[in-house]
C-alpha cells in the first residue's frame, strides 16, 4: 500500500496523475497511517474546495463636491441664450416694420401716379387740334 502511495505522490508532484489517480491517493491516504503532511494538505484542500467565494466587489464612495461654478455657467450660458434669442427677435421685427412701411409707400407712389395719368389723358386730347384758335372754337378768316 506504502509503495502505491508513493508511486501517486510521486506522479501528483511531476504533474502526471489523472483525476481519477488523485481520488485513489486521497482515499489510500485516509486509511493509511502517517502521511501527515500529505494529508493536511489534502483535507486543506478539500475545505478550501468547499467553501464558496467571495466575489463581492467593494464599492467605492466617491463623495459629490458642490461644484457651484457649473450652475453659476449654466446660469450666464442660459442669461446669453435668451439675450441673443432677444436680439434676433428685434431684428426680424424691425425688418418687418420697414418692409410694411416701403409697402405704404409705394402704395401712395401707385396712388398718385394712377391719379396723375388720369389728368394726362385731358392733356392727349388736346394733341390731335390743328392750331390755338380751334382750342378755343376761334375761326381764323382771310
Amino acid at each position: 500500500m506504502n509503495q502505491r502511495i508513493e508511486e501517486l505522490l510521486d506522479k501528483y508532484w511531476a504533474a502526471g496523475s489523472s483525476l481519477a489517480e488523485e481520488q485513489e491517493l486521497k482515499e489510500l491516504l485516509l486509511t493509511e497511517e502517517g502521511y501527515q503532511q500529505e494529508k493536511e494538505m489534502f483535507l486543506g484542500l478539500k475545505d478550501l474546495s468547499s467553501e464558496e467565494p467571495n466575489l463581492k466587489t467593494p464599492v467605492k464612495i466617491i463623495p459629490i463636491k458642490p461644484r457651484t461654478w457649473i450652475s453659476w455657467a449654466a446660469s450666464v450660458a442660459i442669461l446669453m441664450g435668451t439675450a441673443w434669442g432677444w436680439t434676433v427677435y428685434e431684428q426680424k421685427q424691425a425688418e418687418e416694420q420697414a418692409y410694411m412701411e416701403v409697402m405704404q409707400a409705394f402704395a401712395l407712389i401707385q396712388t398718385n401716379l394712377s391719379r396723375g395719368q388720369e389728368e394726362m389723358n385731358v392733356m392727349s386730347e388736346l394733341r390731335y387740334l390743328n392750331t390755338t384758335n380751334q382750342l378755343f372754337g376761334k375761326a381764323i378768316t382771310k
